[in-house]
């Protein structure tokens, strides 16, 4: 059996998206022949909210956990002056301070072990001094892994492989700083192969670097954790409609949020109609414009939680609302497909987004690649309607609440969503360390 180690900050009981997908390789690499050890760092959800990022392990010592699926090696975490200063002060406290010491820390990590994620680096060091892995695999963010991995395949002798899940210097805010294209360059040099979500990204990614193999393999849904809910259905009574995780300043929120206010309005189904929001970054600003909509009793927001908590939330709802991220797909979508439910997608053509898009979308387009990903995926699964502006959309929401009037529930008769499991995921990524 080959042994693979995963570099990966994020991971559970860590609440983060992008956790999702080492821990479906820890999860189900085994099964097709590959053991996994993972490096992480110590998580608690102490504060529930962002203030978990920085907050300090249990341990001064490192935890290894071994199971059935394989080994997770969590390393000790200690906050850096910036982290400490924001946890016992507040946000609001020593920003410049704040700003400067967390400035210092992301260059100078790229330079040399320094900071607090640089315990991964050396806990996977000390295992490689004792045991034998046949590849690394780093995925990021952040992408000081990239500069760890990069480090232990030189010292041990290791191919690895560089996962994006994001892009780092093909993000706009990235890209006119001359030493993350630098140092994405030099750390590229003794990468093995990329593996990352899309094409869109593969492209973009081979503008700054000269990888020999490129790799796709897609996000997806954890396939236990719908089998665990796919037994529950929507409480009837009240079309409730839902959006998890985070919304971005080129969505269309705002539009979205007083569409729905207008047809609460325009009806008399104000109790009967729900717009609920799950583990959103913008809390107070939604719940402040339903006030001013006038809509607070049709809206809810609800704070962060784990993967599967989150889909039992979900599963008792009608909707999925799904805002355009254009090149990216995204990983919502995925958990929206394997609960089977229809996907509300907004906007596919409304001049107030595109606006938005054009002053805030982080990437730009590569010629030839899909803008519309999740468009295309939905018109391929059959699992949604594609809402082309703010206009279509009060009509939608109307001939929404007239079929669950009439019927009680709202159909979704999606086709292929097996198609899109973690699990097969963790097959591609087994296969790809079978060649590495």
């Amino acid at each position: 059996m080959k042994k693979l180690l995963i570099l990966a900050y994020d991971f559970p009981p860590y609440v983060s998206v992008g956790g999702l997908r080492p821990y479906a390789w820890y999860r189900y690499l085994k099964e097709y022949g590959v053991k996994p050890v993972v490096v992480t760092r110590q998580w608690g959800n102490k504060y529930g909210n962002e203030l978990d990022y920085i907050a300090p392990g249990e341990s001064n010592e490192t935890i290894v956990e071994t199971t059935e699926y394989g080994t997770i090696i969590r390393t000790p975490y200690k906050p850096n002056l910036a982290n400490r200063i924001m946890l016992k002060y507040g946000r609001s406290k020593f920003a410049l301070i704040r700003k400067l010491v967390t400035a210092w820390y992301e260059f100078m990590q790229f330079l040399f072990f320094v900071g607090p994620k640089s315990g991964l680096y050396r806990g996977a060091k000390e295992y490689l001094k004792h045991n034998k892995v046949d590849a690394i695999i780093a995925t990021g963010e952040p992408f000081v892994l990239f500069k760890y991995a990069s480090a232990l395949s030189t010292q041990f002798n290791i191919p690895w492989v560089a996962d994006y899940r994001d892009p780092w210097s093909q993000n706009k805010g990235r890209s006119r700083i001359r030493s993350v294209r630098f140092f994405e360059r030099k750390f590229s040099q003794n990468m093995s192969a990329v593996t990352t979500v899309s094409d869109f990204l593969k492209k973009k990614i081979s503008e700054n670097i000269s990888v020999p193999t490129y790799y796709i393999i897609p996000n997806g849904y954890n396939p236990e954790t719908i089998k665990q809910v796919e037994d529950i259905c929507p409480e009837k009574g009240v079309l409730r409609i839902a959006l998890a995780g985070s919304i971005y300043d080129w969505h269309p929120y705002k539009s979205v949020i007083s569409t729905f206010a207008e047809f609460v309005k325009k009806n008399d189904y104000a109790p009967k109609i729900e717009l609920n929001f799950f583990g959103i970054n913008r809390h107070k600003e939604i719940e402040q414009f339903a006030l001013e909509n006038s809509i607070e009793n049709n809206v809810r927001v609800y704070p962060r939680m784990d993967n599967a908590s989150l889909l039992q939330n979900l599963s008792r709802h009608n909707v999925m609302l799904l805002f355009n991220d254009y090149s990216i797909m995204g990983t919502k979508i995925y958990d929206y497909l394997g609960l089977k439910r229809l996907i509300l997608f907004c906007y596919s053509n409304d001049a107030e987004a595109l606006a938005l898009k054009d002053k805030y979308y982080p990437v730009g387009e590569v010629e030839g690649v899909s803008t519309h990903l999740q468009e295309d995926l939905i018109n391929e699964t059959h699992s949604g309607i594609v809402v082309k502006d703010k206009n279509h959309l009060s009509k939608v929401l109307s001939d929404l609440y007239d079929e669950f009037t009439q019927t009680g529930s709202i159909a979704c008769h999606s086709i292929n969503t097996s198609n899109y499991s973690r699990r097969e995921g963790a097959y591609q990524l087994a296969e790809i360390i079978m060649k590495v």
